[in-house]
């Protein structure tokens, strides 16, 4: 079984939750990534992602720049660890409705591992299985 290990984003964009919305859209989009992990005084606190943006704020009709995260972020932390399969992840991801997971060795958060980082482990799995299938056919 491949583990997510290797696919973990470990440079992940951070901001404290007392930022506002709109700080967090400016470093999303500077970085041109779909979330940041919002963090407070006692570690992370969740994930803000561009869905928050459009159902927690823009749907709602709430001024970006006066929104505080604390209030804009998704508050079911989804947590994996790094030795967990690609389909459980994937499995989390479809019944939460989410695309991000925040991975975790014990207590300490070690990255975020998203949606596509899956898929592109998926096509890893099936290109390797793929190789080896064909080296037993021929060889």
């Amino acid at each position: 079984m491949t583990t997510i290990r290797s696919k973990i984003e470990r440079m992940v964009a951070v901001i404290n939750e007392n930022k506002t919305v709109l700080d967090a859209v400016d470093l999303m989009t500077g970085k041109y990534i779909g979330a940041v992990v919002v963090i407070g005084n006692t570690g992370v606190k969740g994930v803000f992602t561009e869905r928050d943006l459009m159902v927690k704020v823009v749907g709602q009709r709430r001024e970006p720049a006066t929104v505080k995260l604390r209030d804009a972020i998704s508050e079911n932390i989804l947590k994996v660890s790094p030795d967990e399969s690609c389909s459980y992840c994937l499995e989390l991801m479809k019944q939460n409705r989410c695309r991000h997971l925040l991975v975790f060795e014990g207590e300490e958060f070690v990255g975020i591992v998203s949606l596509r980082d899956l898929v592109a482990l998926m096509l890893e799995e099936k290109e390797d299985l793929i190789s080896q299938l064909e080296k037993y056919i021929t060889g």
